[in-house]
C-alpha cells in the first residue's frame, strides 16, 4: 500500500466554502406539570398566539427571506424544535426575541441550541461564473425547508487524533475522500434532503447535519452506510441525534392538550 503523502504548505490549507443563510436549532423542552394547571380557556389562547407567531414565520419564508421547520421529538432529549433560517445573525435574534414573548415560551425548557450558516463545500470546484448567481447552488445556500414528514439532526466534527487527524492531509486526499464520501449521499437522492450547517467558531461542533425524509427508516439507512465511508469510520465524530415528527400548526392544540 502506497504511503500518504506529507502535507506541506501548498497542500494542507482549508477548503473553500460557499455560505449561505445563518441557521439556529432551538430545542425546547415542555414543562407539562405547570402547563396541566393552565385552565383550558388560557391554555387556547397561548396556543393562538404561538400559532400566530408560526404564520408570521410562513410570511417570511413566502417572501423568500428565510425559512423554518417546526417538529416534535421523540425521546427525553427534547419535546420540539425550531429551526430557522435568516441572512443574518440580527435576524436570527429577531425570531428568538419574538419567540420568547409567547406565552408558550414559559412553559418551554431549553434543552439544546445549535448555530451555523448553510455551507457547501468546495472540494471540487464551484463551475464557471459568480457560484452565488447560479440558480441550482443558490437554492441549496437560501433554501425553502422540505416540510418532510421526518427530521434528524446531528452535530459532527473530524478527527485531530494522532495518527487520524483529518486536518493534516493532504488537500488531494481530502477531495478523494470527501467525492466519495458524497456519492453515498446522492444514492438517497429523492429519499432524503440534507441541509449541512458549518460552525466552526460559531458552535461546539463543526458542523450540524439536518435530514429531511418521509420514511424515517432512511436516516438509520444512510448514516448506518455511511459509517463503513473512511471519513466517517475514520475521521468522523458524532454528537447526539434529534429524530423527531412534522408539528403543522393546525396539529398544535392537539399536541398541547392536557
Amino acid at each position: 500500500m502506497s504511503e500518504r503523502p506529507v502535507p506541506t504548505t501548498d497542500t494542507q490549507h482549508a477548503a473553500a466554502t460557499l455560505d449561505g443563510w445563518y441557521s439556529l436549532h432551538d430545542f425546547r423542552k415542555i414543562d407539562w406539570a405547570r402547563l396541566k394547571l393552565v385552565d383550558a380557556e388560557k391554555r387556547q389562547h397561548m396556543i393562538d398566539e404561538f400559532t400566530t407567531f408560526l404564520a408570521s414565520l410562513e410570511e417570511i419564508e413566502a417572501k423568500g427571506e428565510g425559512s423554518h421547520a417546526f417538529y416534535s421529538i421523540l425521546g427525553q432529549k427534547a419535546d420540539l424544535v425550531l429551526m430557522v433560517l435568516r441572512p443574518t445573525f440580527n435576524e436570527l435574534e429577531d425570531v428568538e426575541r419574538a419567540f420568547r414573548k409567547t406565552a408558550l415560551y414559559d412553559y418551554m425548557i431549553p434543552s439544546y441550541s445549535y448555530v451555523s450558516v448553510i455551507e457547501l463545500g468546495m472540494y471540487r470546484g464551484s463551475g464557471d461564473g459568480d457560484p452565488y448567481q447560479n440558480p441550482h447552488i443558490r437554492s441549496r445556500l437560501y433554501p425553502t425547508l422540505p416540510k418532510a414528514a421526518h427530521i434528524c439532526f446531528y452535530p459532527m466534527s473530524k478527527a485531530r487524533r494522532d495518527g487520524d487527524n483529518w486536518y493534516m492531509l493532504a488537500m488531494d486526499e481530502r477531495k478523494d475522500l470527501m467525492y466519495r464520501h458524497s456519492m453515498i449521499g446522492r444514492s438517497y437522492a429523492g429519499k432524503i434532503q440534507q441541509f449541512i450547517g458549518g460552525s466552526t467558531g460559531f458552535d461546539a461542533w463543526e458542523w450540524g447535519v439536518t435530514l429531511f425524509a418521509e420514511d424515517s427508516l432512511q436516516f438509520k439507512k444512510i448514516v448506518y452506510e455511511m459509517r463503513f465511508d473512511e471519513v466517517s469510520a475514520k475521521y468522523g465524530e458524532f454528537g447526539d441525534f434529534y429524530v423527531g415528527n412534522i408539528l403543522p400548526k393546525e396539529n398544535l392544540r392537539t399536541f398541547f392538550s392536557v
